[in-house]
């Protein structure tokens, strides 16, 4: 069986892909499956250079109403909005408005460090600058309007978290400060300038920065399955994800906007060169996707319960969007049976049989671990009453409860098992001991 390495990472409406087309009927088969079981609501499409050749919507747009999803509706994308925010960065440097080199004091000085911070570090998550999405203030405030003065008020009170450049540590509030200088270079608002410099440049049609969502324009709420049913997640305020991470988009926009990366209509060669370059696996806005050995450049997003993940290979020019608004199963999962069944590997359906482990013991597994044999730290921690793991760098996938002690994420090959403050970690061959820290 030829197995693939990732650590990234029945409603139904209108398709575009060939019934003749076995690949194609084999992924829609997996997405009808996972949405019958209640683990996936949401859409994909499936590019092949200039053409869609698969777009498929799951579930409810609507979840209260029943409305049906179709491939136009919109999703909240989440981080996937911070690449658009880099072009748009770029874009003012080629035009000599900004340098990645300018000094963060040049614009708001009385954010810690500020002086020793670049927009370059900002555009890396090298700041040091702490993350406001996990504050207090903010939690407290997540449905409530904030203005770019509080915002930056509540970024004001936090010490750095580390020494600017030192090493890359993901925080929002880097990107929420690039959205406000932006604003404050161009004299327009951070969404005046997507529409003008990315949306209406390369012709996208569903993709825009909305105060609310609104069903009648076909933008869907998420939910989290609760109690045997889709329960609507309240919706935060998009004037606090902002430039970090409140678009909303269609997986076909999206594959869109990654193949007008590569073709050179949104920044010079020479900035994309930067764009692309990763340090720490994060380039200008971008992360490499890997599959197999085939490298995509993408984005992955969370926002609500909304999941999403957009990735292009340049090579073959293939690009895929998955938008999930329903999220009961792991993005990264259902993003490798997309891929195993796009490049006609083996597969098999997962089966739904999960054991159920006691948050009281779950929690007792929570931390970060640590290998000398390993090159990345894992972090354990629980979202949706599962346990999940996040490798340095990478995106965070659930793990399936085998017992106690036990668990697995089945679709990278990987089996964790914790014992007093250990872990052992085994994938296709690999076997490791980490110490919690």
């Amino acid at each position: 069986m030829k197995k693939s390495y990732i650590l990234i990472l029945l409603l139904l409406s209108g398709s575009v892909f060939g019934q003749a087309d076995a690949k194609f009927r084999k992924i829609d088969s997996l997405l009808r499956y996972l949405q019958a079981n209640n683990k996936f609501m949401g859409s994909v499409a499936i590019r092949e250079s200039d053409k869609i050749v698969f777009a498929k919507a799951y579930g409810f747009s609507d979840i209260a109403n029943q409305k049906v999803a179709n491939p136009d509706t919109k999703y909240k994308v989440g981080s996937i909005t911070k690449p658009f925010t880099a072009v748009v960065l770029l874009q003012l440097v080629d035009e000599k408005k900004i340098k990645l080199e300018d000094k963060l004091s040049k614009f708001y000085p009385k954010v810690k460090n500020a002086d020793q911070i670049t927009i370059e570090m900002l555009l890396r998550h090298r700041s040091g600058i702490h993350e406001i999405l996990g504050d207090s203030i903010i939690a407290e405030n997540i449905q409530n309007k904030m203005s770019k003065a509080q915002l930056v008020d509540v970024m004001n009170r936090f010490a750095s978290d580390f020494t600017p450049d030192s090493k890359y540590t993901y925080s929002n509030s880097n990107y929420i400060l690039l959205g406000f200088i932006i604003e404050d270079v161009t004299k327009k608002s951070y969404s005046e300038n997507l529409q003008t410099r990315i949306i209406k440049k390369i012709g996208l049609k569903n993709t825009y920065l909305p105060e609310k969502t609104d069903h009648s324009k076909n933008e869907a709420s998420s939910a989290i399955f609760v109690g045997n049913k889709w329960n609507v997640i309240p919706e935060w305020s998009n004037s606090i994800a902002f430039s970090a991470g409140a678009l909303v988009s269609t997986p076909s926009d999206l594959t869109q906007f990654t193949k007008a990366l590569f073709d050179g209509k949104l920044m010079s060669a020479a900035s994309f060169e930067k764009m692309k370059t990763l340090k720490d696996t994060y380039g200008l806005g971008l992360i490499a996707l890997p599959f197999d050995n085939k490298k995509f450049y993408g984005h992955t997003g969370g926002i609500e319960n909304f999941r999403s993940v957009t990735g292009f290979e340049p090579e073959s020019k293939m690009g895929f969007a998955l938008c999930i608004n329903g999220d009961n199963f792991d993005r990264n999962a259902i993003t490798l049976g997309i891929l195993q069944l796009y490049y006609g590997q083996d597969y098999k359906f997962p089966e739904f049989n999960e054991i159920a482990v006691s948050e009281s013991i779950l929690q007792t597994y929570v931390g970060n671990y640590a290998s000398s044999a390993f090159p990345l730290k894992i972090r354990i921690f629980i979202e949706n009453g599962k346990l999940s793991a996040q490798a340095t760098g990478q995106g965070s996938f659930a793990l399936e409860a085998e017992s106690d002690t036990k668990f697995a994420f089945k679709p990278a090959g990987i089996k964790l098992e914790f014992s007093h403050g250990k872990m052992n970690l085994k994938q296709n061959g690999l076997n490791v001991d980490f110490n919690r820290e």
